[in-house]
């Protein structure tokens, strides 16, 4: 049997076994309350500031996406970044007040995963769970040094995309 047809018979046989990523369901739950949320909170393009934000991690034991405490994250994005834990992953879906450089302001919903290097793959799952219900228009992953989260750094990655 030539070299080409045994490549061929092994990749179909891989294909006939394999789960297909449509059946595959997520191992983390998003509640409806976290849903609401999400759907409310964004409705009026945040506080007096033009931010709005919601903190959320994966509680490991129910395998739920909690909402943090609310209170203190509509102040900046600073102040978002300070409150990170040094250890544990999190999810800021964040939308504040972009300027851009023809004088439009432009209110984007941002996802941002907080990713130490001990995070698990529950907040891997958990961050395509709610890249889906978030519907952000841009994912940015910040992994070691939370310092890099600033109102500069964002600017800088949404305005390349727009």
């Amino acid at each position: 049997m030539p070299t080409c047809q045994i490549k061929m018979d092994v990749t179909r046989a891989r294909m006939q076994t394999s789960t297909p990523l449509t059946s595959m369901t997520s191992i983390v739950n998003v509640p409806q309350p976290l849903l609401d949320s999400l759907k409310t909170r964004f409705r009026n393009k945040g506080s007096g500031n033009g931010y709005a934000a919601i903190v959320v991690r994966v509680n490991k034991e129910t395998n739920q996406m909690e909402e943090e405490t609310k209170e203190g994250y509509d102040t900046s994005i600073e102040d978002l970044a300070e409150a990170l834990p040094e250890h544990n992953p999190r999810y800021i879906v964040l939308s504040y007040a972009l300027s851009h450089s023809d004088g439009r302001i432009s209110y984007p919903r941002v996802l941002i995963s907080w990713v130490p290097t001990s995070a698990d793959i529950h907040h891997a799952d958990g961050l395509l769970a709610l890249q889906k219900v978030s519907n952000p228009n841009k994912v940015i992953e910040i992994r070691e040094n939370a310092e890099l989260l600033t109102k500069e750094y964002l600017d800088q990655q949404l305005l390349s995309k727009f």
